[in-house]
């Protein structure tokens, strides 16, 4: 009989505990797990510093996993119902776009986000704009003197046949940056068509479609190439960190620039804390973290301060640069790219 009350109230505590246990899983559940993850399309040094600074403030471990903005957006997809990442920091609106589009971001408008102008945020509040930065030639000046040719300031220079092989760019299915060359060829030269046969013009001068948008900027500064097509802000640090070869200009007829974004994710597991880190980006102590760390773009807070290695935008000439149509246009243009311009022998 004792024996068989001791297995009664052994049986009942197990019950109990595992009912508190159910309790605490679904309470957890709800509030998410106490970790968060960001897909950041920035350079991994100022991913890494933006994490620590938001997890050494709040106390919510974070972590980043870095991303180009193509590779964001179909890693969100396949895993739509049960995302990976809480947060996207980093990488061209476009992009962030085109998540909206498959909806793979959750529409939030954090108190911070009034003293972003309305031009760097999305109109619906989906994302806002942490940065801008303006695509330009990052040449280096020895291999350019080698072959015979002045530093770039014209899109018509990288049709040289001198550059046969001296052009390295991003290909734009991953890449933000590259993407941001295709969109501003179409948006100068007028149409799709026009901006298509503009890029199967310098197909030829590409070395290599790098995976990865910065990449060019690095194979440029090595003298692996004469010109590598990057945002500017990452040629200023690759000039810096040794790559003395290295001169950014910036085409006579006009320029694509990025606005890169921060966002919540949809159906992300810690949206509590997801909000609460979109907020911090958007705040001038967290932009304030770039140049600390080799970043360079232009802040979208008014507040942050200002750096004398940033590009001034007023002095160079910027297309139109449209992100909304640009987002929608993105999955069928890069395929047409792919089919037409990369699949297809060089001359």
């Amino acid at each position: 009989m004792k024996r068989t009350r001791t297995i009664r109230i052994a049986a009942a505590a197990a019950a109990l505990s595992l009912g508190l246990a159910g309790c605490a899983v679904e309470e957890g559940q709800q509030g998410g797990s106490d970790k968060l993850t960001v897909a950041c399309g920035a350079m991994e040094e100022v991913c890494d510093a933006w994490t620590k600074a938001f997890q050494a403030k709040t106390g919510i471990p974070t972590s980043f996993v870095r991303l180009s903005s193509g590779e964001t957006v179909a890693r969100l997809g396949a895993a739509k119902a049960s995302p990976e990442f809480d947060v996207w920091h980093g990488g061209p609106a476009d992009g962030f776009g085109a998540a909206v589009e498959q909806d793979l971001i959750e529409k939030f408008v954090p108190e911070e986000a009034a003293k972003i102008p309305d031009k760097y945020k999305d109109p619906n509040g989906y994302w806002a704009g942490v940065y801008v930065g303006a695509l330009g030639f990052c040449s280096n000046t020895k291999v350019l003197d080698e072959l015979g040719l002045d530093v770039p300031d014209s899109w018509e220079d990288l049709l040289d046949p001198k550059l046969k092989s001296q052009v390295s760019t991003a290909h734009p299915s991953t890449s933000g940056t590259a993407f941001t060359t295709l969109w501003t060829q179409v948006t100068r030269l007028g149409s799709e068509d026009a901006g298509l046969d503009y890029m199967k013009k310098m197909h030829s001068n590409v070395l290599q479609y790098t995976k990865s948008g910065t990449a060019p900027g690095q194979v440029a500064g090595r003298g692996e190439v004469a010109v590598g097509l990057v945002f500017s802000h990452d040629c200023v640090l690759y000039k810096e960190r040794g790559m003395t070869d290295l001169e950014v200009s910036f085409p006579k007829e006009g320029t694509g620039y990025e606005v890169g974004g921060v966002a919540v994710i949809k159906n992300a597991r810690n949206m509590d804390a997801a909000k609460q880190y979109v907020n911090w980006a958007l705040t001038a102590e967290a932009q304030n973290i770039g140049p600390t760390v080799g970043s360079y773009q232009v802040h979208t807070n008014p507040e942050a301060a200002s750096d004398p290695r940033m590009v001034t935008l007023s002095d160079i000439k910027l297309v139109d640069y449209d992100f909304a149509k640009a987002a929608a246009a993105k999955k069928e243009l890069t395929a047409r790219f792919d089919a037409e311009i990369a699949a297809q022998p060089k001359e």
